[in-house]
This record gives structure tokens, sequence and C-alpha cells, in this order.
């Protein structure tokens, strides 16, 4: 080479000869490397070793790369590297990293658009259901990842006036994450790591929360109308309008208030929230003639007096 090229070149060309799928010969070739060293420098680059040439010797490093980001990912997604077989996955991963090519000093974030990338792709068996399993498992390296926050205690439960309970807001941990699949993927990553039988891959609409709780990831079922219940809680409604949202509806089976005191206990052992946000205890009381009489919706069903506490907060309470 008549010139050093420069620390700065031999970077980039290294970079994009790395990054080349094709053979070492079309990797040189490229026009991301010739951009930084021309074709017919690039061959004294590299020196050779006793045994290999200058491009085995860089093929080594363009082979080590893609095993390196199969190992990242997988890490992130290993059912659907149960499901996709060692070689499809690899397969996936390589045309992964060509469109989203690490550009971070760590591989944490390297998968982040991995479910996306698979809504693109038309010739991935069973696309749909491998979408929806990429969704969950990054939901749960976010989970994993999201930092650590208190658990709202039973002695601030017990604290909550039972009139207060209707205005207050709950406030969700952050490793917590609410999700809905078309395929039964919970069951799928459950069967994995066996703790339940593989499901039958039928489309089937599945709800669930996502948390993470003394450092181990959890997954719990939700029925449709706990999981629009949470979902207006973590949204930052009210209990009363969240509450309100969910019994007003109708639900096939039918949900009974019952369900309130089965979903809170649950939601509660497991420390899905860290906090109860009361109401303003300075605010005006409404006068006598403002308090509302008892209403009848459009739906014809009896709303709560404004005076009392409803029933239903006692299912928070206990």
């Amino acid at each position: 080479m008549a010139t050093d090229p420069g620390l700065d070149r031999i970077q980039r060309w290294m970079q994009a000869c790395i990054l080349n799928q094709g053979t070492v010969e079309e990797a040189i070739t490229s026009e991301a490397a010739q951009s930084a060293i021309p074709q017919d420098e690039a061959r004294e680059v590299v020196l050779p070793s006793k045994s290999l040439s200058p491009l085995e010797r860089l093929d080594i490093y363009r082979g080590m790369y893609l095993l390196r980001m199969e190992e990242a990912l997988s890490i992130d997604y290993p059912t659907l590297k149960h499901f996709l077989g060692a070689d499809g996955f690899m397969r996936l991963v390589a045309r992964y990293v060509d469109a989203y090519p690490s550009r971070s000093y760590t591989l944490n974030r390297l998968g982040d658009h991995l479910s996306e990338f698979i809504a693109t792709l038309d010739d991935l068996p069973r696309k749909e259901f491998c979408h929806d399993l990429a969704r969950l498992e990054y939901a749960l390296t976010c989970v994993f990842d999201a930092p650590e926050t208190p658990r709202l205690k039973g002695e601030a439960v017990s604290a909550v006036p039972p009139d207060a309970w209707e205005t207050a807001l709950l406030k969700t941990v952050e490793a917590f994450r609410l999700l809905e699949f078309n395929y039964p993927v919970s069951r799928y990553v459950g069967a994995v790591d066996e703790e339940n039988p593989f499901p039958r891959l039928v489309r089937k609409k599945t709800r669930l929360v996502a948390y993470r709780r003394e450092y181990g990831l959890h997954r719990m079922d939700l029925s449709e109308p706990a999981y629009e219940l949470l979902s207006a809680l973590a949204s930052g409604k009210t209990l009363g309008d969240a509450v309100i949202s969910v019994l007003t509806r109708k639900w096939r089976p039918a949900m009974k208030e019952s369900n309130l005191f089965e979903w809170f206990r649950d939601w509660m052992a497991e420390g899905l929230f860290q906090s109860v946000e009361l109401a303003d205890s300075q605010s005006p009381e409404p006068k006598e003639s403002d308090q509302p009489e008892d209403e009848v919706d459009e739906a014809g069903e009896e709303s709560f007096p404004a005076s009392d506490p409803p029933s239903w907060t006692a299912a928070v309470a206990h």
C-alpha cells in the first residue's frame, strides 16, 4: 500500500466487510467497503499468517460477527429460537441484523425491532404466531430491565378511608406490561419452560400482564374484563371510573362483583401497584343541595349514590 490509510478508514472498511453478508470477495468489492479503501488496496490491509491468506483471516471475523449477534438475540428470544429451530433462527438473525445492524456499545438493545421486522416478512413460517411470540419476549426483556419500584403495602391500603377509594388513583410498578395477543404465546413460553403442555397453535385472543417480582419474571393470564380494568387503572383513570366502565359493560359470561375481589386480591398479592394517590383532601365538600340523587343511566341500571362508598370498594380495601 502506497500510503497508510489511517485508523479511521481501516475501521470503516472493516465494519463494511463484516456487515456484508456475501462472500469475502463480494465484501471487499462492496460500495461501502470501497468508499473507505479501494479494492486494489484492500488485500494489503490484512497481512497473511503462516496458514491463512489475508481474506481467510478477514473471513474469520465476518463469521464471528453473525454468531455473536445470534447469541445475543437468542438470550432475549429463546422461545422464538425454539419454535424456528437453530437453523431457522440463524437465518432470521442474518436477515434482521442486515436491516437493523447493531449501532450501540451494548447488545442489550439489538433485538428492539425484531417483532416489527418479522411483521414485514412474507416467507417466515407461522409469521403471525412468530410476531406475537417476539412481542411477548421483547416485553419480558423490557420488564426485566425496568427500574425497581416499591410495592404498595397493606398498611397503606388499610389507611385509605372507604369513601376515598372512588376517586383514588392506583399507580402500577415500573416493571409492568399489559399485552394482548391473537395466539396463545404465553402458554407456548410456559411449555418450553416445562410449566404446562404445548398449546394448539390456533388463533385465540389471549391477554396477560407481565411483571417482575423479587427479581423474577412472571406472567398472569387475564380475562377480557380484568384486562380492561387493569388497563384503565394503568392509564391513569380513577378507581371509580375504571370499575364503573367495566361493571356497566355486558360481558359473556357475565361479570360478577365477586370477580373484583379475586382480581384485586391477586394484583395486590403480586405487587402490581406501587402507590395509591388520593384526591386533594382540602377540596370543598359539595353543598347538600348539590348532592345528586340516585340516578338511572342509559342502560337502565341504577348508579351508585354519590354520598355512599360503592360496595365494590371493599374489593380493594380487603
